[in-house]
């Protein structure tokens, strides 16, 4: 295998992980928009903040939605690929309780983050291999 198929082969990786961290984490932020007393109440119990009304979690989806956008696209991936990793390691990490109990409830699923979590170091450690359907790259 040449050299270019090597690069190929790993840009293709690096916009798989990117596409599919931006669909999982899209889909929270969507939640912010669609179920803000349910996101409200997520910040309360993982977060330790309390009293967030709609209009804060409706900024805070804004927020996030134009990272997400930046982050997808491939631009400024020191500063958007660590934000991610920032955000969803926050995320993993405050809900260490879960983890203890991973047979109760659905805490089971609280597992899927760290793979997810591994995407996003992957991603930040690697941002300027991905070039694939990024800004900073003409490749389509």
């Amino acid at each position: 295998m040449n050299s270019f198929d090597h690069r190929n082969r790993v840009a293709v990786a690096l916009l798989v992980l990117r596409l599919t961290v931006f669909l999982v984490m899209a889909m929270w932020t969507i939640d912010k928009f669609v179920r803000p007393d349910h996101a409200a109440a997520v910040y309360e119990h993982f977060y330790f903040l309390g009293g967030l009304g709609p209009t804060i979690v409706y900024s805070i989806g804004v927020a996030e939605l134009v990272l997400l956008i930046g982050f997808v696209i491939g631009f400024a991936p020191r500063f958007t690929y660590g934000l991610v990793l920032l955000l969803h390691a926050v995320s993993t990490f405050s809900s260490f309780r879960q983890y203890f109990a991973p047979f109760e409830k659905v805490n089971l699923l609280f597992f899927a983050a760290w793979p997810m979590l591994g995407a996003c170091f992957v991603l930040y450690y690697l941002r300027d291999l991905d070039t694939l359907w990024s800004i900073r790259s003409s490749r389509a």
